[in-house]
């Protein structure tokens, strides 16, 4: 790994003009989800990325739910013009934290949008997603009305998440997607079958969210008793007993590569996500302002070609053991 200050680099997503730093801040864990939680912290730790260059920060109304928008919101408040804002809507959410379904209505479109200015106390959204397609509504009917917010100029640029190579070709007609957000990181490399191709052949850029695997391919959980109470990986299969060991092994067989590359292993899958594509942008979740400061050196980390060839080796697709969401939410990412 390169010596030094870490330069951070830009890279272009899709081809209507958004350009974002080469790393984005998730910031989902800092609301709910993933415990503990610490807000003071948590603005400290969006700050400290502007501050080393990260220029994208990626939000949803539904963390919290609502929490999240308005922690976003007041992070960057003095800081609007260097950033670009990332916000979705769709997975509808009570103000107690039920859940009400997926709702692509033209009419929701609009009215969570709105709701989402105001929370984050902004004018325009930078980028804005539909967070899971709606079964129930065509894809062009929710796109028209993503396409009229940015008309009215309440969103620049909109996008996708978890959608299908067909789902987001058919909207791309509509009006122009620049981004595609979804899994993907060395063990849920399910994006390469056909969303990936169809993304480069339409001029989209990639937002690849987990790509730490939900924190496991870090090497901090070693056994299912390191995650902590309340913490949502209990409800994902990879974390449970049946697989947790399955899936350790992958990541003690990437340990020996980072350390030959002088790196960590979340160094090491960022670095692997990003050498996929100039187009594809990884948004890594800390909640800790040495997570980020750790996790901007993956662009330090250079990989050879026999690299990617043992790192293929070492979490080949489909190596992982466990669906990626818990069976009753699988059938709603890729569709």
């Amino acid at each position: 790994m390169k010596k030094g200050v870490t330069t951070m680099e830009s890279r272009r997503l899709g081809s209507q003009g958004l350009v974002v730093s080469a790393l984005g801040l998730g910031c989902m864990g800092m609301s709910e989800f993933y415990a503990p939680k610490d807000d003071a912290e948590s603005a400290a730790t969006i700050r400290r990325a502007l501050d080393l260059g990260i220029t994208l920060v990626d939000t949803a109304d539904m963390y919290g739910p609502f929490k999240n928008e308005r922690l976003v919101g007041d992070a960057v408040r003095d800081r609007r013009a260097q950033i670009v804002i990332a916000t979705k809507f769709g997975q509808k959410r009570a103000e107690d934290g039920k859940f009400l379904g997926i709702d692509g209505t033209p009419e929701y479109v609009r009215s969570a949008c709105d709701a989402s200015l105001a929370r984050l106390g902004v004018d325009v959204i930078d980028l804005y997603y539909q967070h899971r397609v709606d079964p129930n509504v065509p894809i062009e009917e929710t796109v028209g009305a993503m396409g009229d917010l940015v008309r009215s100029g309440k969103v620049r640029f909109i996008g996708l998440s978890e959608a299908s190579a067909a789902t987001i070709r058919r909207a791309h007609k509509v009006h122009p997607i620049t981004a595609v957000q979804s899994e993907y990181s060395l063990w849920t490399r399910d994006p390469e079958d056909e969303v990936l191709a169809a993304c480069a052949g339409l001029g989209i850029g990639f937002v690849a969210y987990s790509p730490l695997g939900r924190g496991f391919l870090t090497g901090r959980f070693k056994q299912t008793t390191d995650i902590e109470p309340g913490d949502r990986r209990h409800d994902h299969p990879r974390f449970h007993e049946e697989n947790f060991n399955f899936n350790l092994a992958i990541v003690k067989r990437l340990e020996p590569i980072a350390a030959a590359k002088g790196c960590t292993l979340a160094q090491l899958s960022l670095a692997w996500v990003l050498s996929r594509s100039k187009s594809i942008v990884p948004i890594f979740g800390a909640k800790h302002v040495h997570y980020v400061e750790e996790n901007i050196r993956a662009l330090d980390v250079t990989l050879a070609d026999e690299d990617l060839k043992n790192l293929d080796d070492a979490a080949p697709k489909g190596a992982t053991a466990g669906l990626r969401y818990p069976a009753k939410t699988i059938g709603n990412v890729n569709r």
